[in-house]
């Protein structure tokens, strides 16, 4: 069978939509072209008004979760995190009826659902059926009703990807968030909160995507 390429669901950051995701990836789809596939869904909830950052008002600024009413900080152990759950609805929902995909794309507060899928996907919930995830600028969770999600060591492959300068998910948290995981592979660049895809990084995608692309052989 001939090689089509690996299909990725991609899942923004906090404050991004799927539009300014791919806005933001053209580098890295170029580098991928051919070998992946990215598509980017919205994730459900619009921030409240006032909470934009760059967006031109016709696309609104949307978060997977809030760690307090409307707003997001990752570093926060929320007492009460909402909207997770629509969230991992949503996912599951487009897998549903956009796959077949073979893995997430996940960066920022998408990173940290993806890997909550993973966390899922390697218990058995058939909701998720992907192989694998690319992390980028990942975090776990610190709220204590997440903490279910990294009790036990989530064997699906991934890829970490960190930024030694990220100041808004520093390094370490994208670090620890990789050691939830069974036999991870950890990618970091000198760069900060962003997807890089300088020919270091285009080869190690690469070379992480052909563990899993389909005709040629798992």
């Amino acid at each position: 069978a001939e090689a089509r390429p690996v299909r990725l669901l991609a899942l923004h950051g906090y404050r991004q939509t799927a539009r300014r995701l791919r806005q933001r990836t053209g580098a890295l789809r170029k580098a991928l072209r051919g070998r992946a596939e990215l598509v980017a869904i919205d994730a459900p909830h619009p921030l409240p008004a006032g909470a934009e950052d760059d967006s031109g008002g016709d696309d609104p600024p949307r978060g997977w979760w809030f760690s307090a009413p409307g707003t997001f900080e990752a570093g926060e152990a929320a007492a009460a995190p909402a909207g997770l759950e629509e969230s991992l609805s949503a996912v599951a929902a487009a897998l549903a009826e956009h796959g077949p995909f073979d893995g997430l794309l996940g960066f920022s507060q998408g990173a940290a659902l993806a890997a909550m899928v993973c966390s899922l996907r390697a218990r058995g919930d058939p909701r998720f059926p992907v192989a694998f995830a690319v992390l980028v600028a990942g975090f776990a969770s610190r709220a204590p009703a997440h903490g279910h999600f990294y009790r036990e060591p989530i064997a699906l492959p991934t890829l970490h990807v960190v930024g030694d300068t990220d100041a808004v998910i520093a390094a370490p948290l994208s670090r620890e968030l990789a050691r939830c995981f069974v036999e991870p592979v950890v990618l970091t660049h000198p760069g900060g909160h962003f997807i890089p895809a300088a020919a270091a990084q285009k080869k190690a995608y690469l070379e992480f995507l052909e563990r899993f692309c389909p005709g040629q052989g798992q």
